[in-house]
């Protein structure tokens, strides 16, 4: 057992937080300046400034890092033998978001607390404590495999809960990534394939039904629901490019990312010159940071990032692949799958691969709920990575069938 925990993970997010809060000085120059104008007609502050979310993002990290400090020292045990009341908990602060919510687009996604100066996406906790409830439910049950009613139907009562509660505000994109994250972790723990195979064809008849029935009116964008954007996003993306901008139809803030890819690509414009952010690609910080790296730093800077993720899923890799106990196996590779799934999204859409969601990228978009979450996930890993064999590694290693065999087929009695 080692009793220091994986230094390697811990300062490449480090890097990523770092490489965060120097391109937010940049990006959120004007947004910085929107916002103190306001707070000056209100008699809030003096005069306007350009690094007001540089302050708020400063303060986050802080203590987002203290709540790390803490948290890595709590044996992830401790997650697994409360795992029901953190899963609880969780979907608590999803009921209550559809009473105290801030809406947006017809969304309902944040809960503000009058004595706290930022709103709470429950969203982004639902997704840690889901991962960590998954976790300690396949393994409490990993005698019945294969049984269908004592196995997959409450499985499937866990997962179509959380889709329904998500859909209510609606969040669907969220959903979106939850379900292939959940079928992964229901496939590393051995389920029978028939299971899986009926789960993935699920998961594509729920997409098909979203899009089918929430449809709009293109003439005359009457009779509209909260759903219709998806449809609309979906065939935006489905359709030409070019006729997509000539007919104004495509995304606004996809056209916009795509001029800011490859004005950075032709131009490579420098770090703090990016044109895009000065509002015509709006909210910058949050889902569209990434096509302004591109247009800042050129594909370096895209390159740099695409790197570290990569390098943070090989050493969650290695810690799962080491770990002997079932929760810590289930929950390594929960947060894993989730993480790099979110990333590589976020990073798709701003390159107009996938059509656009509201999928932040992890450590690198601006949000006190999606840093704070990342920063729990990281904490239970870095913690479970203290009671991992050290044994010689290597990359091949986890393309080695057999090795990979070995990490999927558990001892049952463990």
């Amino acid at each position: 057992m080692s009793k220091q925990v994986d230094y390697k993970l811990f300062f490449v997010v480090v890097a990523l937080v770092v490489f965060w809060m120097i391109m937010i000085s940049s990006v959120s120059v004007y947004q910085s300046f929107k916002v103190t104008s306001n707070m000056v007609k209100l008699w809030l502050t003096d005069e306007p400034y350009n690094y007001f979310y540089v302050i708020r993002n400063i303060s986050h990290v802080v203590i987002s890092f203290a709540i790390l400090w803490i948290l890595v020292k709590v044996p992830y045990t401790y997650f697994e033998k409360n795992a029901r009341y953190i899963y609880y908990w969780s979907l608590v602060l999803m009921i209550l978001v559809l009473a105290m919510w801030i809406t947006l687009k017809w969304a309902r996604w944040w809960i503000s607390i009058p004595w706290i100066p930022f709103t709470i996406q429950p969203t982004e906790f639902l997704k840690f404590s889901f991962i960590i409830y998954l976790a300690y439910f396949f393994k409490k049950i990993k005698h019945k495999l294969h049984t269908f009613q004592d196995w997959f139907i409450p499985f499937l009562f866990i997962l179509w809960t959380v889709v329904f509660l998500v859909w209510l505000q609606p969040d669907f994109w969220t959903i979106m990534l939850m379900v292939p994250v959940a079928t992964l972790m229901f496939f590393v723990a051995w389920a029978n394939v028939k299971y899986i195979s009926m789960l993935v064809l699920s998961w594509f008849i729920l997409i098909f039904t979203v899009y089918s029935i929430w449809d709009y009116d293109k003439t005359t964008w009457k009779n509209l629901n909260k759903l219709w954007y998806i449809t609309q996003r979906i065939d935006n993306f489905l359709s030409d490019e070019k006729s997509s901008i000539e007919n104004n139809t495509i995304n606004y803030q996809t056209e916009q990312a795509i001029i800011a890819i490859w004005s950075g690509w032709f131009g490579w414009l420098g770090f703090w010159k990016s044109i895009q952010k000065f509002w015509y690609l709006p909210e910058v910080q949050w889902d569209f940071i990434f096509s302004v790296v591109i247009e800042e730093l050129w594909f370096v800077g895209a390159l740099v990032i695409i790197c570290l993720y990569l390098y943070i899923w090989y050493r969650w890799a290695y810690i799962a692949l080491r770990s002997k106990d079932l929760f810590a196996k289930y929950v390594a590779v929960g947060m894993t799958s989730r993480f790099i799934m979110q990333a590589f999204i976020n990073m798709w859409v701003n390159l107009n691969i996938v059509p656009l969601t509201w999928i932040t990228l992890p450590f690198i978009s601006y949000g006190w709920s999606s840093l704070l979450t990342s920063i729990m996930w990281l904490a239970v890993v870095l913690n479970i990575s203290r009671y991992i064999e050290q044994r010689e590694f290597s990359t091949k290693s986890i393309w080695n069938s057999r090795k990979v065999m070995n990490f999927l087929k558990f001892d049952n009695k463990k």
